[in-house]
């Protein structure tokens, strides 16, 4: 058996064991410890994990610019979710992100011909394939990553999930109306008044500036189709799009801007009269509203691909009978439930009296002000708070309310996506409303 070696030294006639670097220059094997190749890339390293921190202690700090919050720091009691959610926390929060992202947008759309927002899918689970490979205006394509926003003509663009949700839906339609079917009995059985309502896509509302061709192109159209000729007749929905139409004709403009999903406070005032008419018919008859001037408002589509960019909303003053203006503009998401009551008391005519409750997204914030002004007692709260409440929660929120409506956008519903529609979030309201029937 060999025996073990042992370090060489003069005793043995030969030269210790030495680092390569210590060895005398002229030797074959001798090696630089820090060669200039080597030093360039320490300097690299450092300066590229210096300068984030560098940035920072001078006051350039990371914002938010894709619609949705920065991820926050993960958790130590995530356990190795800690170690998953840290490179999340250090991509959102690296200083000049933005610009970074801007201007690789910018080269792969000017140089390269990319769609804007190309880099970023609606599809995460999958693996990004080549648009190319498959012919434009075919279904939904097996992996492939619908980008988040859709290019269209004339400079529009539409959010990719219009296109995604409606090629994956979750459920089929007749599990949609099931579920929508069972939501409305949930209400009805505690002796509210059920609303249910659906804020159409722009995808569906303005479809004259979609690319001529695209990937989800078919199973989106007859998805969208399908939706709108079976739910809001199986379930009692109301129907928007007409009244919607009317308006954009009216008004000479589309309710939908070029770089936002959502609609304006046109289509606010549409859903508030609507609302008005079911709730209370014959409330609106005497309602009366007029141009009150413009407001900006952060476009959500561009601020997804980088960009800043304001809409320029016009605004309108509403009063139920012909005297004051009681619009409110109130800054609110929902994800806290806004309680809202006349400033003084009042209860003018055509207004509306039932105390309501409002399951609400993004859409409804356009009607903030309108039911601000015609509703007595009003309560809206997001969907999503909705659905994560335990039953004590919802009971806090409904038990005093003599009528629930469920405002649904589109994509959240048509494929079934929406939280809401899940067994046991139906099951928790039924239950936190039979505990205090009206």
């Amino acid at each position: 058996m060999p025996s073990r070696l042992r370090p060489q030294s003069p005793a043995t006639g030969k030269l210790p064991l030495t680092p390569e670097s210590w060895l005398p220059k002229e030797h074959n094997l001798y090696r630089p410890r820090h060669s200039s190749r080597q030093r360039t890339a320490l300097t690299c390293a450092i300066v590229f994990f210096m300068a984030p921190v560098l940035l920072w202690v001078v006051g350039v700090q990371p914002t938010a610019f894709e619609n949705r919050p920065l991820r926050p720091f993960p958790s130590l009691s995530d356990g190795w979710g800690f170690f998953t959610g840290l490179t999340g926390w250090a991509t959102d929060h690296l200083p000049l992100r933005q610009a970074g992202v801007q201007a690789a947008d910018g080269i792969g759309t000017g140089f390269f011909g990319d769609p804007p927002g190309s880099g970023q899918g609606t599809n995460h689970d999958t693996v990004g394939i080549d648009q190319g490979q498959h012919p434009a205006g075919t279904g939904d394509v097996p992996g492939y990553v619908y980008p988040q926003v859709i290019p269209g003509k004339d400079g529009w663009l539409y959010l990719g999930e219009d296109v995604n949700a409606k090629c994956r839906p979750v459920m089929d339609v007749d599990h949609v109306v099931s579920a929508l079917q069972r939501l409305r009995g949930a209400v009805e059985s505690s002796g509210r008044k059920f609303v249910l309502v659906f804020a159409p896509d722009k995808y569906t509302e303005e479809p004259s500036h979609l690319p001529d061709d695209y990937v989800g192109k078919s199973c989106a159209q007859a998805r969208t189709t399908d939706f709108w000729n079976r739910v809001p007749r199986e379930t009692g929905a109301l129907d928007l799009r007409p009244a919607l139409a009317d308006a954009k004709q009216r008004l000479g403009r589309p309710l939908y801007d070029p770089n936002d999903t959502h609609w304006s406070y046109d289509g606010g005032l549409v859903l508030t009269y609507a609302l008005g008419q079911a709730i209370t018919p014959g409330s609106t008859t005497n309602w009366r509203a007029a141009p009150d001037g413009v407001r900006p408002w952060p476009a959500d589509l561009a601020r997804v691909l980088g960009r800043t960019e304001q809409r320029q909303l016009p605004t309108y003053s509403l009063s139920t009978d012909g005297g004051a203006d009681r619009t409110r503009y109130i800054a609110s998401d929902f994800r806290s439930p806004l309680h809202l009551t006349q400033p003084d008391g009042a209860a003018p005519v055509g207004s509306i009296a039932p105390k309501v409750g409002i399951v609400a997204d993004s859409f409804t914030q356009f009607a903030t002000p309108y039911l601000a002004a015609t509703c007595q007692d009003v309560t809206i709260v997001h969907g999503d708070t909705v659905a994560e409440s335990n039953v004590d929660q919802l009971a806090q929120m409904f038990a005093d309310r003599d009528v629930v409506t469920f405002e649904f956008v589109e994509r959240s519903v048509t494929g079934g996506s929406s939280s809401l529609l899940r067994d046991q979030t139906i099951g928790e309201l039924a239950n936190a409303l039979a505990r205090h029937p009206r």
